[in-house]
Formats: structure tokens, sequence, C-alpha cells
């Protein structure tokens, strides 16, 4: 998959095209429903010819226009650009999002953008899609910048089962705790990216030792709370057994000791063995077993822990990792 980040860097005289536009942030099922679309019509119109190609932006429109109402990102932009790639797109043009680009019209963005430096012969967007200044264009305008550009356009629902499949509702579950909501939108689990540092070693005094992400790790952390999930390591091959590992995940300050900062802690089930410091590693978020508790000993807590490690494998025992 090509990626631009710039208009400057696309081809000269690249198209025909089937070109789709959105944020795409966690790239839920609605976004692929769009995708595999965009990617179908592509191949149809000519497998050897016709490009499929997504339009975003980054940063989030809303951080530059009004930082004080910026949602929190689901997908980091590197994890953003792997779940596309993922689709069978040929290329993604990924713009800096500015006040300057913000003005630009309707018109000015769809002819500079899918006519000029896209070739766009078809536009396939979801029902709800807005674009150039003060989000004033909409399908209808898109149909007829189409007539008058020579382009098609096909607008396609979000709705899925039980509400509206959309960004907005997938972070909102995130950071209640509800992964299990999560993955019926995201049609995978919700997952967060970071190093293994060294944390208070805690864990491995009490007999079960985890793997700290890093502060700055890559997506939406959910709530505070004790989550059954898997550990993946994207530096082995997906048939390696140790790539996808079943963990106990703590989300949370640790306040039975006093603990103020807030940590990502995957507790790998029966693992002592393991090495992760240095590594990058991946976690996956299946359902959330309890909320974060204070307890009035180590002996209460080693209980409620043995207990977090047997719910969890049950839990996952009935969503296998392969």
């Amino acid at each position: 998959m090509l990626r631009w980040t710039d208009l400057s860097q696309i081809p000269q005289g690249y198209g025909p095209s089937v070109v789709t536009l959105g944020n795409f942030d966690g790239v839920h099922k609605g976004h692929q429903a769009v995708l595999a679309t965009v990617v179908q019509k592509a191949r149809d119109r000519g497998p050897d010819g016709t490009h499929a190609v997504a339009v975003t932006f980054q940063p989030h429109p809303v951080a530059v226009l009004h930082p004080e109402r910026a949602p929190q990102i689901i997908t980091s932009p590197e994890q953003r650009l792997e779940l596309l790639s993922r689709t069978g797109l040929d290329a993604v043009l990924v713009m800096e999002f500015t006040r300057e680009l913000a003005l630009w019209t309707p018109e000015r963005f769809i002819v500079d953008v899918f006519v000029k430096a896209l070739g766009a012969s078809l536009v396939v967007v979801g029902e709800d899609t807005r674009f150039g200044v003060r989000n004033s264009g909409d399908v209808r305008t898109l149909r007829q910048l189409g007539a008058k550009h020579g382009f098609e356009v096909l607008a396609l629902t979000d709705i899925g089962e039980g509400g509206r499949w959309s960004s907005s509702r997938v972070r909102a579950l995130v950071t209640a705790g509800d992964v299990s909501g999560a993955t019926e939108i995201l049609g995978r689990p919700h997952r967060v990216a970071g190093e293994v540092v060294h944390g208070d070693h805690r864990g491995r005094e009490l007999g079960y030792p985890t793997a700290n992400l890093t502060q700055t790790s890559a997506g939406l952390t959910p709530a505070d709370g004790v989550y059954a999930g898997w550990l993946v390591r994207p530096s082995l091959p997906d048939s390696d057994p140790d790539h996808k590992l079943p963990a106990a995940v703590s989300i949370g300050t640790n306040p039975t000791f006093g603990g103020t900062q807030r940590r990502v802690e995957a507790y790998v089930l029966d693992r002592s063995d393991l090495e992760l410091y240095g590594e990058n590693v991946c976690v996956e978020f299946v359902e959330r077993l309890r909320p974060t508790e204070k307890f009035d000993s180590i002996e209460i807590l080693l209980a409620r822990i043995a207990d977090d490690v047997e719910r969890c494998r049950t839990v996952l025992s009935s969503t296998p990792g392969t």
C-alpha cells in the first residue's frame, strides 16, 4: 500500500481511482464496509488499472479547530495505517489538517484532491460524510460535484446491529471499560501497544510477573480495572506459539500499595520465563472482569488475583487467540 502525506507525492496522471474520505479512527465495521466496497469497485472497474484509495487526515480536524473538544483517539496514526493496509487498499493519502485546509470550499477540496490528484471515477462514502469549510459539503454536494466533474458517488449506510457504528460510540465503550461492546463495533478486540518497561517488580514478588507498558503507549486506554485479554508480540511470526499469549491485564494505579501512576500491566498466564523488557508488544482486551479495588491485606489481594486468573482462563477458552 502506497502512503502519501502530501498531494505533491502523488504521481502525475495517477488514476483512475475509486476514492473514499474519512478520519477512520478505529477502522470499525462501518469503515470496513466502505473500504471493502472501495476495493471491490476498483477491482470490478479494472483489476490492472483502477486504484483503491482512502483520503484521511492527521491530526483529527476537531483537535485543530476546537482543541478543547478534541476526541481521544482510538488508534494511533501508525495503528490506523496498519489497519488500513489490511483492507486491500492500493494507497492512502494522509493530509495534514491545518486551519488553512479547513478553509477550503467543498469544491476546491474535491477538485484538487479527488479529481486532479487522484483521478477519481467513483467516490464511496458513508451517508453522514461532511467535508469542506465548516463541514458544508455532504453527500448531496458530492453528487452535484460528481455530475459537474465526471465522477460517480455511492453512499453507504453505517447502521449496524444494535445501533450506529461510529468512532464516538467505540470511544464511549472503551473509556467505560465495555471492551466486549467495543469489539462488536470494531470487528476485533481493541488494543493498546507500547514498549515493555521496568515497573516496581511487585507482581514478580507476588508470583505474578507482569509486562508493564510505557506511559506513552499507543491506542485508547480502557477504564481502570482487570481484564481478560491477550499479549501479542509483533516481532514474532504468527506461527510462533509465543506470538499471542493469554493474559490477565490490570489498568490502574495499584491503590493497595498507594500507587499514583496509572499503568497498563499484563500477566501472561502460567509464564514466568518471558523476558520482554524493551520489546514492543500489543495488549488486546477481551472482557472486563472487575473494577480496580483497594485491598486491606496482601493475602486478600493474592486470593483475588488467583480468582481473576481463573476467570481469565474461562473467558479466553471461549475466545481463542488463534
